[in-house]
């Protein structure tokens, strides 16, 4: 793990949030600063003010109301008073204009990071765990605002304030007292804040690679007080088991952030103490044996160093903001450095308008695929041929590659190796986005969008939305029309409980939603429909009358079924059987059968558990 141990890296981190700063525009950011230089400057004032005021107090006394010496004492008296007024005013004023800084590069920030993981043509860097790892923590920090990077540039700006005071006490002691004493107040303060803000940024650095243990107790945490699991919880007795995986996740988060305090606060700060208070003690003892100073100048040396010393803690409204905002901000830049680059241009363009629908074949040639960071290829030197305008099925058990062949087909990921292609031609040499429009695929685990019931259906052709006929007709195409009628607004009901006049739906008829979407997007322009697991929500009865209807509704289309259910799949012009990445058997149902193969044992296997007899081949 890599702590900032060195200035240099200190100051390359504030640089990195410091680059930042003008994104929230010249206007404000310049008020900011000088608002903060006002702000160091009044108590310095306050602090020389009231030293001169204590210093002239005897002269006012012995000469009087009227005296020459009183009228000074009232004069300096109101400087001090309106250093003082000028704190209370202008410390909201730097909290105001740092606050809508923050919002300002925070909105930026946010817009870069949603940029990016939308920018990614393919979903690789958001199935690596190390980039969701970054995206959940920068957009995690970006939403609640609180020590985001926004608010790291406000606190780096408000340190002009501390700063800018303690130079005014140094300098108020090297003037009326000593240079040297100066500089050994300045180097004690400065080391406590070394202390400080470098412990802060190693704690920070820890506290966020236990990222992975912090979610682990979070999901527990969820799991406890969600009602999702709350109804087996209780049933099953699960309570105790619950309290006890809690508490383990929660320590094995916070020991190691205990241990990192200690090594950070303790001792290090032992020393500075010593440091400090030896300055200290010299500087008072030699001020206060010093016969050439005033009552004013001795007043003035002793409130600047303490003062000063007080400028040694920790700055609520800047230290962690800055640390947590600074490591925020490099998760931002990590996750965007992952994204992947777009892909060279291939070496022939295609203009959208003259892309053509495939109208022969869809072939994998020769295609080897690994996911990043995996050695085990899921595909090596794959050889497979879809037949367009037919019906092809792909089965096998878990782990066997189906869904991978789809995110290959759609270009989610591109192969390691070889080649896909549509009549011949590469499909890499496509603009991708509309190749992707030539498909209407509906994935195992399909989103659940909370949008009105009619925008769920219809993002299968987004740009056709307003086609409320098609969309009633891709609902009653899968058995839907009854249920979204039944609902409060109907077609407009928001699938969300959540949402105002919002419901929820249940597994069965969510995958019904998400089947319309697909029958959408083919009645729109969508020649080719991959449909993964699409019954896998539905009862039997339910599956034969789905697919009865999609046969006639597909007539003509290019569909790729994929399903682990064999009534499924017995309709298909091509059936596919997969086996850890290879094609070990393909052909018709009768066929399959026929030969007596994998597909005819895992047939037999799953009509046993319906008929309880065995199936004749």
């Amino acid at each position: 793990m890599r702590v900032l141990s060195q200035p240099r890296e200190l100051l390359a981190a504030r640089w990195l949030i410091a680059r930042q700063v003008p994104r929230g525009g010249v206007g404000l950011v310049a008020l900011l600063a000088l608002v903060n230089l006002v702000l160091g400057a009044l108590p310095v004032v306050f602090v020389v003010a009231t030293s001169v005021v204590l210093g002239r107090v005897p002269a006012a006394v012995r000469d009087g109301l009227d005296s020459a010496a009183w009228d000074s004492l009232v004069a300096v008296f109101v400087v001090a008073a309106a250093a003082f007024v000028g704190q209370q005013v202008v410390a909201p004023l730097q909290s105001t204009l740092g606050e809508l800084l923050a919002r300002r590069i925070d909105g930026q920030i946010y817009d870069e990071l949603m940029g990016a993981a939308l920018r990614s043509e393919g979903i690789a860097p958001l199935e690596d765990q190390e980039s969701v790892d970054a995206l959940r923590t920068a957009a995690r920090e970006l939403e609640f605002g609180v020590q985001s990077p926004g608010q790291a540039c406000a606190g780096l700006l408000a340190l002009l304030a501390r700063y800018t005071q303690l130079t005014g006490y140094a300098v108020a002691v090297g003037v009326m007292f000593s240079w040297l004493a100066a500089a050994g107040l300045a180097v004690a303060v400065l080391l406590f804040r070394y202390g400080q803000r470098g412990g802060l940024r190693k704690y920070v650095k820890v506290r966020f690679a236990l990222g992975p243990a912090e979610r682990k107790g979070d999901y527990f945490r969820d799991l406890a007080i969600q009602p999702a699991a709350g109804k087996e919880i209780r049933v099953f007795g699960l309570a105790g088991w619950l309290r006890d995986r809690l508490r383990e996740s929660y320590l094995a988060w916070l020991k190691p952030m205990w241990a990192e305090r200690r090594r950070v606060y303790l001792w290090p700060f032992v020393g500075f103490a010593l440091w400090t208070l030896a300055v200290m003690a010299a500087v008072f003892g030699a001020a206060g044996a010093a016969g050439t100073l005033t009552l004013t100048q001795f007043i003035l040396v002793m409130q600047a160093c303490l003062g000063a010393l007080r400028l040694s803690e920790y700055y609520p409204e800047a230290d962690l903001q800055t640390a947590v905002g600074m490591e925020a901000y490099e998760r931002v830049l990590r996750f965007t450095r992952r994204i992947e680059t777009p892909p060279a241009p291939a070496s022939k363009t295609w203009p959208p308008s003259r892309i053509p629908d495939p109208v022969w074949t869809i072939q994998f040639d020769d295609v080897t695929f690994r996911y990043p960071g995996q050695s085990r290829p899921i595909f090596e030197n794959l050889n497979l041929t879809f037949p367009i305008g037919r019906c092809t099925a792909i089965v096998g058990l878990n782990g066997a590659g189906k869904t991978t062949l789809v995110k290959l087909l759609a270009r989610l990921y591109e192969p390691t190796s070889g080649t896909i292609r549509a009549d011949g031609v590469d499909i890499a040499s496509y603009p991708i986005e509309v190749w992707r429009a030539k498909l209407g695929v509906i994935f195992q685990d399909y989103a659940k969008y909370e949008a009105p019931a009619a925008d769920n259906i219809a993002f299968g052709a987004v740009a056709a939305m307003d086609d409320r006929s098609g969309i009633r007709a891709a609902a009653e195409a899968v058995g839907l029309t009854e249920t979204l009628d039944a609902l409060p607004l109907g077609l407009d009901t928001p699938l969300a409980r959540h949402l105002t006049g919002g419901t929820d739906l249940s597994g069965g008829q969510w995958q019904r939603v998400a089947l319309a979407r697909a029958l959408f997007a083919l009645r729109h322009g969508s020649p080719i429909v991959v449909l993964d697991e699409p019954t896998a929500s539905l009862d039997v009865r339910a599956e034969a009358q789905f697919f009865d209807t999609f046969a006639d509704l597909t007539q003509g289309a290019t569909t790729l079924l994929i399903s682990h259910r064999f009534s499924t799949v017995r309709q298909a012009d091509l059936i596919v059987v997969l086996e850890h990445g290879r094609i070990v058997e393909q052909g018709t149902h009768e066929h399959l059968l026929a030969r007596e193969g994998r597909y005819a044992t895992l047939f037999r296997l799953q009509a046993d558990r319906f008929t309880g007899s065995e199936v004749p081949a």
